[in-house]
This record gives C-alpha cells, sequence and structure tokens, in this order.
C-alpha cells in the first residue's frame, strides 16, 4: 500500500511539506496514505485510513524530528518497513534529509537506492492485578513513579540474577537509539546504533551506589514492585502504557522485529554526535 506520511502536526513547515510529497506521488501514480488524525490535520482526508488500515507500506516518510519517527514506528506496529525522516527542524538523530531534499531522498528509496539500518526494540510483558499485556518499544521503557506518586520499590533482576533492590523514581530501560534521549538525561551512557543490547538507567535512587548497566542482546530484564510501593506507571516511547491496575512485575527483553532507518546520504551516527554534544 504506497507510501505512508506521517507528519508532526503541530509543525506548519511539516503540514505543509506533507500536502506537497502528496500532491508530487499522486502525480507519480503512487498512492500516499496518512493516518486518519494526520490526513485531517493536513487537509489530505481523502488519503486518511485508520490506523488497523494502514497495514505494511512501502516506504514510510517522517517530517518532523526524533519524535515524528517515533510515531511513525508505532503506526507500523511490528512491520519492518524503511522509515525516511525529513528533518523539519533541529538536528534529529534519526532523519536522514533535509525539507529541500525530501523528493529525492523518497525517489531513491522507492528506487532501492538508499542505505537502510537495522535498530533493535524491546519488548514489555506487564503483569498487573487485571493481567498480562505487552508492548513494544523504539527508545526505551520507564517503569517507576508517576507525577502525582511517591518513589517506588522495586527488584530488578537481569537473566535471573538479582542486582538491585532500590527505591527511585523508577529505571529506564533503553535500547541504542534511546541511549540518547532519557536515559541520556538520567546519566546514562551512549550506544552506537548496532549495539543489540540494552542499557539499564536507574532513575533518582535513594542509595549512594548505583551505576547503568550494559546488557547483552540476550539479556531478559526483570523489574518486580514492592507491594508497599507499588504505585508504579509504565512509559512506552514517552507516552503513558494505559495500566488499569497495579503494576506486579515487568519483564522487558529484545523484540524479533527491528526497524529499518534509510539513510539519504553518508551521515553517520558518530556525525550527529559530534553536532549535537561537541560542537564539531
Amino acid at each position: 500500500m504506497g507510501v505512508l506520511l506521517v507528519p508532526n502536526v503541530n509543525n506548519p513547515g511539516a503540514v505543509s511539506a506533507v500536502a506537497e510529497v502528496a500532491t508530487w506521488l499522486s502525480a507519480q501514480s503512487i498512492e500516499p496514505v496518512l493516518e486518519m488524525s494526520d490526513a485531517a490535520a493536513c487537509g489530505l482526508v481523502d488519503f486518511g485510513r485508520e490506523r488497523f488500515e494502514i497495514g505494511e507500506p512501502e516506504l514510510v516518510v517522517s517530517f518532523g524530528g526524533d519524535g515524528t519517527i517515533m510515531k511513525a514506528v508505532h503506526y507500523l506496529g511490528e512491520h519492518e518497513v524503511p522509515v525516511l525522516g525529513i528533518n523539519m527542524g533541529r538536528l534529529g538523530f534519526l532523519t536522514a534529509a533535509g525539507p529541500g531534499e525530501a523528493r529525492e531522498a523518497i525517489a531513491s528509496a522507492l528506487a532501492g537506492e538508499i542505505r537502510l539500518q537495522r535498530r533493535a526494540t524491546v519488548r514489555a510483558t506487564v503483569v498487573t492485578d487485571a493481567g498480562e499485556r505487552q508492548w513494544r518499544a523504539f527508545n526505551e521503557v520507564f517503569v517507576g513513579r508517576s507525577q502525582h506518586t511517591r518513589v517506588v520499590g522495586m527488584t530488578i533482576r537481569v537473566d535471573g540474577v538479582k542486582l538491585a533492590q532500590v527505591r527511585a523514581d523508577g529505571v529506564i530501560v533503553a535500547t541504542a537509539t534511546g541511549s540518547t534521549a532519557y536515559a541520556l538525561s538520567a546519566g546514562g551512557p551512549i550506544a552506537a546504533p548496532e549495539f543489540g543490547g540494552m542499557l539499564l538507567v536507574p532513575v533518582a535512587p535513594h542509595t549512594l551506589a548505583s551505576r547503568s548497566l550494559v546488557t547483552g542482546p540476550a539479556s531478559v530484564v526483570d523489574i518486580e514492585l514492592d507491594p508497599v510501593r507499588a504505585e508504579a506507571c509504565i512509559t512506552i516511547d514517552g507516552s503513558d502504557a494505559p495500566c488499569l491496575a497495579p503494576i506486579r512485575s515487568v519483564q522487558i527483553s529484545r523484540h524479533p522485529t527491528d526497524v529499518l532507518l534509510a539513510h539519504a546520504d553518508d551521515r553517520t551516527f558518530y556525525h550527529a554526535i559530534a553536532d549535537e554534544f561537541f560542537g564539531v
């Protein structure tokens, strides 16, 4: 099914660019597709589809920054479809081209003339008093206090080995992609995109001894909530998951499907790191 266009609807430039690209794709006899609410925001309701109707497009093009790519990944579910990011703002770690390069980059991607990079995702299995539910995360899973609750007590195990029993604001379990997001602000390391393991980063632990941990790609992280201090929430890629009952435990492991990021030039992850953090 055609090309899925995903805009940052709060960015007028992104909305305008999507309308222009949709017109151009239609002229090339390529079907542009937008999620229904995005289509309404861009004035392109004829191209709107409900999320369950999106299926597996040939290509996904996001117009915004890294957050818009995250939105596109969640639209895709578990389909491994190339995602091409058009940067409509400041520097993005995941975007591949600027707005003036959108048509050329899309044409190259559709012709198979573009570099693809696999990025690992993780699966979070959440057990509550109401049962079990799973989510897939591209950046990170956060387990911890919400805005209106106290610190959370938790026991953390990796591959069955008990590593910590702490009270903290929470813990972040991040992918390599998420290492430059919330995990970085909490003091975690930066991981290269090819890294397939997870980063375990505590957030404001009530202890004098606290370190981040890097796991292997096959590792399993288990977080068990203290029943006395279990007023926890879970956040997937920055969005609250709808846990309507107290959380008992969360298990996080690598998901079997990856995200395919399209790159339109020779710019690498290390170029982005140098620009963002060192001003080189």
